[in-house]
């Protein structure tokens, strides 16, 4: 049975209506991009709520700031490259330095703005708002939980990234499963591999899993959707646990997910580490499944970087 696909986009903008019903002090404010973005879901309903800077992401997070310290819950919304890349210093010293209550929705993330080429495929997202002390980091796999990472966000104080697609992808959590920031989700167990994932490509790791599984494999899939703060409970036990992971990045590898696994395991508990992701290229323009396939984001090199990293284990 084929599943749904939406853009975890989608997620965000629904939430973001169903947070302006529940929540008169959440604000949404968009760099003229709100139809990419969906906040323009939220405008519809509440236009004295939503606000558009126009192409000036610095301005809008400085905007966002002084909301934050009004007692709003601004979301300041915008590509991912442009948030991650011409507003940084503002998220920095405006944002995390004081630790205020913004949340920070990059959309396109990812190879998912394929067709627009390097300048707008957000791959280096992940490391630069990872860095910032004070900064959540949230990359939903699905729809679904986009829906509930925004609502969650709101409902958290201090800084918040939320990492969202613009392609459609398949559609395969559930209204009722649990989200907790900070609190990975176990989609498969499994015992001799550990593949860790964020984004939709989890759902490449589910298959990764079911192709792993014919071979006699059995690997354990987490959804951490929280790539800081990281689960360290879940990565401390699948390190016990399997004795090999594979971290799976749609980013560069240099500051990603995969860094972080990698950094907490060598101090707590070292196996061997496959990590897949971008690396250190940027990309060319691309339908975001050619650039899945040919920078080997797909299912079968996850499988292959499992192999690898078992036969590594067992020397």
């Amino acid at each position: 049975m084929s599943l749904m696909t939406l853009p975890t986009r989608d997620g965000y903008g629904h939430a973001l209506v169903e947070l302006g019903a529940t929540n008169p002090d959440v604000i949404v404010l968009d760099a003229d991009l709100a139809k990419s973005t969906r906040s323009d879901w939220f405008q519809a309903k509440y236009p004295d709520r939503f606000f558009d800077i126009g192409i000036s992401e610095q301005d809008m997070i400085g905007t966002a700031a002084g909301l934050a310290l009004g007692g709003k819950i601004p979301f300041a919304t915008t590509y991912a490259v442009f948030v991650a890349g011409r507003a940084w210093d503002q998220v920095r010293t405006t944002v995390c330095y004081s630790n205020l209550n913004v949340k920070i929705a990059g959309a396109h993330g990812g190879f998912s703005a394929g067709g627009d080429g390097a300048t707008h495929q957000a791959l280096e997202d992940v490391a630069v708002m990872r860095v910032l002390p004070n900064m959540t980091v949230i990359l939903p796999c699905d729809a679904i939980e986009a829906k509930k990472a925004t609502i969650a966000a709101a409902k958290m104080e201090g800084p918040c990234y939320l990492r969202f697609a613009r392609e459609a992808t398949p559609v395969f959590t559930d209204e009722g499963d649990v989200f907790e920031i900070g609190k990975a989700i176990v989609m498969q167990p499994g015992t001799d591999v550990t593949i860790i994932a964020a984004g939709p490509l989890v759902y490449e790791a589910l298959l990764a899993h079911d192709k792993l599984a014919q071979e006699g494999i059995s690997a354990r899939v987490i959804n951490m959707h929280t790539v800081k703060p990281l689960d360290e409970v879940a990565v401390l036990a699948a390190a016990k646990e399997t004795g090999a992971i594979v971290t799976v990045d749609e980013a560069q590898l240099a500051g990603g997910l995969g860094g972080a696994v990698a950094e907490f395991l060598v101090s707590h508990h070292p196996v061997p580490v496959e990590m897949v992701g971008i690396k250190d290229t940027f990309l060319e323009c691309g339908l975001p499944e050619e650039l899945a396939t040919k920078y080997q984001l797909v299912a079968k090199d996850f499988v292959a970087a499992a192999k690898k990293v078992i036969a590594r284990k067992a020397k």
